[in-house]
């Protein structure tokens, strides 16, 4: 089943995403081999395609998992997490209609 995974970033986080975002990018990339990722981007901070220091409030992936369970149980061991990127991740089954 498809899971909505919502992080929230904590303030003035740019430098830590940054610093984590090689692993972070490396743990999508296995979910893209494995054909199970929907999508994943940042929310830019400011209205704009270049945010500039503005940095990011957070991030969406859509991505199939076992159940519930697993789906947050990976998502509590995302790098971001322990960087202290996120104040908040929410993980909700994620039903798929359009396109």
């Amino acid at each position: 089943m498809w899971y909505s995974i919502v992080g929230e970033d904590t303030e003035n986080s740019l430098e830590k995403r940054l610093a984590a975002r090689p692993a972070h990018v490396e743990r999508l990339q296995a979910l893209q081999n494995q054909g199970r990722l929907l999508l994943a981007g940042p929310n830019p901070a400011i209205d704009s395609e270049n945010h500039g220091t503005a940095g990011f409030s957070g991030s969406l992936i859509i991505a199939s998992f076992d159940s519930l369970a697993d789906a947050q149980a990976w998502a509590n061991a995302d790098p971001y997490v322990s960087a202290g990127v996120y104040q908040q991740v929410v993980v909700k089954p994620f039903k798929k209609v359009l396109p």
